[in-house]
């Protein structure tokens, strides 16, 4: 199994090549730099040595005669004697025939390499050979740098040839020296890096190692750990979107135990009352038509639990209601003509607000219709109902008032969770499995707002859904 590389170690591998790779390149360059200042400076003292021989040729006098030099030798000692060489450059005259040793004229002094060129008689054969009137010469014993003036014949008398040249073994050494450090200092400039580097990424990666540990550490029991967040970057925020992640799973877990331990409790009891009835029933025609009603009865209920679990727990979903622009007006009044055939009451179009908003109309619909039904079970045939909707700056209501029995203060906070029921509803018509006013509380919230109770002028309760902004 290949063992997995962690990011922490990628980053410092990678920020280590690319150390390398660019502390290598300013050596490197800086070495051709510096190699090639030496040949520009080579260059520039062989053509001036070249070019004070040729001046003197051309003007110079035989201090003897006082008349121009006419001997070759002669013309070479002279200027010879009057120049003085670098440490690592030789100043050489050449007298003979070619394809032979050429006799020489050179300074006596030592020169700080293997072999001088005054030493060299194969080389100094092949420089007075040479055609060209500059060249390198590449000898075991290290590199020459020439360069050459033909001395003119007269009456086609000796050849002879002054030479420059130059020993660039010593500064390329010097270069390469410097190179060497270089390369010394960016090791020791990597070491210090990985150290450095190490460290800050450790830092940098911590929140990611958290979020990994934490993620580890996940049950569906336990959705309770979070990241600290520390500062405004990139780190932090990932960190807070995997917190809120988190906040999402916890959510949809606890909507998901919540449906679960509802539809357990609210099912258990019809699932015994239809198994009761089953296992006692009879074979009297009679009995067996009442225990098919009764076991019917039970599985409806049943049915509309379920719908109504399905429906809570769809209300957690971000598309649960899908906001479009809704004459509130036009709203109300079908709110209005739905209602009127849940029972017989006294309904009244109450008022209605000539307002646009942004509503998901089949849901507001869906929330009045219930509270208008939860109405009815409170009422008695004749009593008034209420419907109407109200608009008041950037808030919209839309209100079920009815003149019941009203709500009990210790119920007020209860009643919309789900399976509550109010102590004046006990013993009242209907069937529900208290999960009517969750459905509207549901609603409401989805779209901003809150459901509210108050109490109805002369008894009764008064139930709005206030969804705030969202009018023109």
């Amino acid at each position: 199994m290949t063992r997995r590389i962690s990011a922490r170690v990628r980053i410092l591998l990678w920020l280590l090549l690319v150390m390398a790779v660019g502390l290598v390149s300013v050596a490197t360059t800086t070495r051709s730099i510096l190699l090639r200042d030496v040949d520009h400076r080579v260059n520039g003292l062989l053509a001036q040595e070249a070019g004070e021989f040729a001046n003197f040729e051309e003007r110079g006098v035989d201090p003897e005669t006082g008349r121009p030099f006419t001997d070759p030798a002669r013309l070479l000692r002279e200027f010879l004697v009057r120049q003085y060489a670098d440490p690592d450059e030789e100043l050489i005259g050449l007298v003979g025939r070619p394809g032979s040793t050429p006799a020489q004229f050179s300074q006596p002094r030592d020169i700080p390499v293997a072999l001088p060129l005054h030493e060299d008689a194969d080389a100094r054969r092949r420089i007075f050979d040479s055609p060209d009137p500059t060249g390198t010469l590449h000898r075991a014993s290290g590199e020459v740098r020439w360069a050459k003036v033909a001395v003119a014949r007269a009456g086609g008398g000796t050849e002879a040839a002054f030479v420059v040249a130059f020993h660039p073994g010593r500064e390329q050494a010097a270069v390469n020296e410097e190179f060497r450090i270089l390369l010394a200092i960016s090791g020791v400039a990597l070491l210090m890096m990985t150290g450095v580097g190490w460290a800050v990424s450790g830092r940098i990666l911590k929140p990611v190692r958290l979020v990994r540990t934490a993620a580890a550490q996940l049950t569906e029991q336990d959705l309770t750990r979070r990241i600290p967040v520390h500062g405004r970057d990139d780190i932090a925020a990932l960190a807070e979107t995997f917190n809120a992640m988190l906040d999402r799973l916890e959510r949809a877990f606890a909507a998901q135990r919540e449906f679960v331990d509802d539809a357990g409790h609210e099912l258990r009891t019809p699932i015994t009352i239809v198994r009761g009835h089953l296992e006692l029933m009879g074979d009297d025609p009679a009995e067996r038509e009442e225990t098919i009603r009764l076991v019917t009865d039970e599985l409806d209920r049943m049915s509309r639990i379920v719908e109504d679990l399905l429906l809570l727990a769809k209300a957690e979903r971000p598309d649960f209601v899908t906001p479009e622009p809704v004459q509130l007006a036009e709203l109300t009044a079908d709110v209005y003509v739905k209602a009127r055939t849940l029972g017989e009451r006294d309904w009244q179009l109450a008022e209605v607000a000539d307002v646009e908003a942004e509503l998901d109309a089949q849901r507001i619909t869906q929330a009045m219709v219930q509270l208008a039904q939860n109405a009815v079970q409170h009422t008695t045939p004749g009593q008034a109902v209420r419907i109407g909707s109200r608009a008041d700056g950037t808030a919209i209501e839309l209100y079920v008032a009815d003149s019941g029995c009203g709500v009990q203060a210790q119920d007020a906070d209860v009643i919309f969770e789900r399976f509550r029921r109010g102590t004046s509803r006990r013993g009242a018509r209907g069937s529900g499995a208290g999960l009517g006013l969750s459905i509207v509380r549901a609603i409401a919230e989805a779209h901003g707002g809150r459901v509210r109770l108050r109490d109805t002028a002369g008894g009764g309760a008064t139930f709005v859904l206030a969804l705030g902004e969202g009018h023109t």
